[in-house]
């Protein structure tokens, strides 16, 4: 067989198994007769804005005038001190603002390429700093990642990587547990799909480490975030919601994250689950739109190397949303000009705050009324 009948073949192969797997319409998610506590929380995380360069007490200012629920606070500069008596007076103004607090970092995987050493020292010191952090702020919950996508194409291959990272969250579990802190584990810019990352926490231990869904770095995994749900429900502690456009090339599949109800997913599915499988999770939007694109080449039989245990019934439903999805398109209103920090800064702020009003007004997530 030739090449060129090769591709047709594959194609015609992933195309069946698209079909199959393909999913219906959106439909309203949720119920106008709705209890407001029955609702899931709704949140951001900082780095939607983070051209703003605001800190806690900004952000958390912000949080309250948009009446949300949540603010994940993803990295640790947005503190003037990690002292304990400054995170004590950042967790007493959430407080008086009715703003549930989430603490964040970055890699604690020493072996990822995403890690850096030269700042925080060795990784084990770096997750200690974390739960310390969370604990002065008040929260049980503590975001971290392993690394990005380049750790599945570069070196040693992210099973590794996760045997590394274990290692490091066993190293830090009587801090943690002392702290009554969870480290909650991100599927992050395409580094882990979401079994391999239940094993991650299965191998630490779920007692005191959990998962940071984020449905748009599924999207970089081959995954459906629908699918990627469904795995990790059980063990969410808190997320990083957006959505995604995804489309067919010559090669695959192009993902494009974009604001919410902009894209391909599910949401009517996404959100009627998520109530079932994670209810106590903030739904906490991390808008990165029109910004960052990535090309599955899974018609190039070389890119399956960092990929050896997919399973296709998941692939089926990837697939699926390539066949009904579309190229990206900027909405209507969205800031526009010449580039500059301002018009950067006005354009996270439209995604963000476009986004807010798709989750409550076709998703019913919220539990506070924000201003008409």
């Amino acid at each position: 067989m030739n090449d060129a009948a090769k591709t047709c073949s594959r194609r015609q192969f992933l195309g069946s198994l698209a079909a199959a797997g393909a999913i219906g319409a959106i439909a309203p998610a949720w119920s106008a007769g709705q209890n407001s506590t029955e609702r899931l929380k709704l949140g951001i995380d900082n780095f939607s804005i983070r051209a703003l360069g605001w800190k806690a007490p900004q952000l958390i200012d912000y949080a309250a005038s948009l009446k949300l629920d949540s603010l994940l606070l993803s990295d640790l500069g947005v503190y003037e001190s990690l002292d304990e008596a400054y995170l004590k007076g950042i967790r007493d103004h959430a407080d008086r603002a009715g703003i549930e607090l989430h603490a964040g970092t970055g890699s604690i995987c020493p072996t990822s390429g995403s890690y850096n050493e030269a700042q925080w020292g060795p990784a084990e010191e770096h997750a200690r700093l974390l739960i310390r952090t969370a604990k002065r702020l008040g929260t049980s919950v503590a975001r971290c990642y392993l690394g990005s996508r380049r750790d599945r194409e570069e070196g040693i291959g992210i099973a590794r990587h996760v045997e590394a990272m274990v290692k490091v969250l066993k190293a830090v579990k009587s801090e943690a547990e002392d702290a009554n802190v969870k480290l909650a584990v991100e599927n992050h810019a395409g580094d882990m799909q979401a079994r391999e990352l239940v094993e991650l926490i299965e191998a630490a231990g779920p007692s005191y480490v959990g998962a940071t869904m984020d449905p748009g770095n599924a999207a970089w995994t081959l995954e459906d975030p629908v699918v990627n749900l469904e795995i990790l429900g059980p063990y969410v502690l808190t997320t990083g919601i957006r959505d995604t456009a995804v489309w067919e090339t010559e090669w695959g599949a192009m993902c494009m994250w974009t604001n919410m109800g902009h894209g391909v997913v599910d949401w009517s599915t996404y959100v009627k689950r998520f109530r079932e499988l994670c209810p106590a999770a903030p739904f906490v939007l991390e808008i990165i739109s029109y910004r960052w694109s990535h090309e599955a080449r899974y018609l190039d039989p070389e890119f399956w190397s960092r990929y050896p245990n997919v399973r296709a019934d998941e692939f089926a439903r990837f697939l699926a949303l390539a066949k009904r999805g579309r190229p990206f398109e900027i909405p209507a209103g969205r800031p526009d000009g010449e580039e500059s920090r301002e018009l950067e800064q006005a354009q996270q702020k439209w995604d963000l705050e476009q986004s807010l009003d798709y989750s409550r007004r076709v998703l019913g997530v919220g539990r506070k009324v924000a201003d008409s």
